[in-house]
């Protein structure tokens, strides 16, 4: 079974949709630092809006400092095309809701996948109220992450609320290396754990959380 080359899917969306009109664009992001190098690719073809959504991070301090992080840095960094920030709600209630029964599970699979779905469902929901014309992912620049998974997800997203999805793998031409060089030139904060309190590195006494 051949491998889908999701970067060459995505070059091939672009070829086909931005012309003279450069269409918008949400990009779902779950830290300033993954959303670099995806930042520095997008805005060369789109108009890009960051959409932080993350119900997921633990603790609520923690959430804010991405946040803020990411907002800086959509404020500093220079692009082709605009590019704006648009903070979600900070529902962690609901993913506590949405992960219940699968808490004890390895990091990497279904929990992290019903995760995956939650937030790109927000995200294509609000792509579909504000008239996007794209939606996509700053996820899979991590090698941790799931990047069939991922765009398979979004895929089916796409047709229940109306809007394209964009195909991805960030990581690919070096995407994650240099969008660890940017966040250096940035001095930006960079976490040492996915998010949620299921990943907090081992021996990190912490109890689940709903703000």
């Amino acid at each position: 079974m051949n491998k889908i080359s999701y970067q060459r899917v995505m070059e091939k969306q672009i070829a086909e949709s931005c012309g003279r009109r450069v269409p918008r664009l949400l990009l779902h992001s779950c830290c300033g630092p993954c959303s670099t190098h995806c930042i520095r690719t997008l805005s060369e073809h789109f108009s890009v809006t960051v959409y932080y959504y993350n119900p997921n991070i633990y603790p609520k301090e923690e959430y804010g400092l991405r946040a803020r992080e990411q907002e800086r840095f959509v404020r500093e960094f220079p692009t082709r095309h605009p590019v704006s920030f648009v903070e979600g709600p900070f529902e962690s209630g609901r993913f506590y809701e949405t992960v219940r029964g699968m808490e004890g599970l390895a990091e990497g699979g279904e929990r992290c996948f019903a995760c995956y779905e939650l937030r790109l469902r927000s995200t294509a929901e609000y792509a579909g109220e504000q008239g996007y014309d794209f939606f996509t992912t700053t996820l899979s620049i991590s090698p941790l992450k799931n990047a069939d998974k991922l765009n398979e997800i979004g895929a089916g997203l796409a047709e229940a609320y109306g809007v394209a999805w964009l195909y991805a793998d960030f990581k690919k031409k070096d995407g994650f290396k240099i969008s660890t060089e940017l966040s250096k030139e940035y001095g930006m904060y960079r976490q040492n754990y996915c998010g949620c309190v299921f990943s907090l590195p081992e021996g990190t006494a912490v109890q689940p959380q709903a703000f």
